[in-house]
């Protein structure tokens, strides 16, 4: 099954977007696969943004997301899920996107925009396993789908 990187950047985590966002994927039926706060040292900064480095942007983006608070990393999957996801954020700027996108609704600007996801399966796979070197969560729930059931 196909799987994706997403990134709340610090301006998301700030204004508690968390649920909205985990909201709008898990009603396209995504499964999260693995997630975690954090803060972001400089050198994994650079390594994610290291496909822009020789543009203008990159030392505000890798200054942004290191200094601003933490982000949340996660990794979804599901059939087409990058496709879905980069349609559902939009585009890099804000005032580019369609309205209903995650960008449009909460972004403020270029480097402001909420949200990272993955733009290829390919950089997909890079970044996940930049993310999360010990990989994704590996739980099968249907296995273990008698929480509902209490004896009391």
């Amino acid at each position: 099954m196909e799987k994706t990187f997403v990134m709340i950047k610090p301006d998301g985590v700030q204004r508690r977007l968390m649920p909205e966002i985990i909201r709008r994927f898990e009603e396209k039926r995504f499964t999260l696969k693995g997630m975690k706060m954090m803060s972001v040292e400089r050198d994994l900064a650079e390594k994610h943004y290291e496909g822009l480095s020789g543009e203008h942007v990159f030392g505000r983006l890798v200054d942004y997301i290191v200094s601003s608070g933490p982000v949340v990393a996660m990794i979804w999957e599901g059939e087409n899920v990058v496709e879905t996801v980069r349609e559902m954020i939009g585009p890099t700027r804000p005032s580019d996107c369609e309205s209903a996108t995650i960008r449009r609704e909460f972004g403020i600007d270029k480097i402001r925009n909420v949200i990272h996801g993955s733009y290829s399966v390919e950089i997909a796979n890079k970044e996940i396993a930049l993310w999360f070197p010990e990989g994704p969560l590996v739980w099968d729930n249907k296995i273990n789908n008698h929480w509902y059931k209490f004896d009391c």
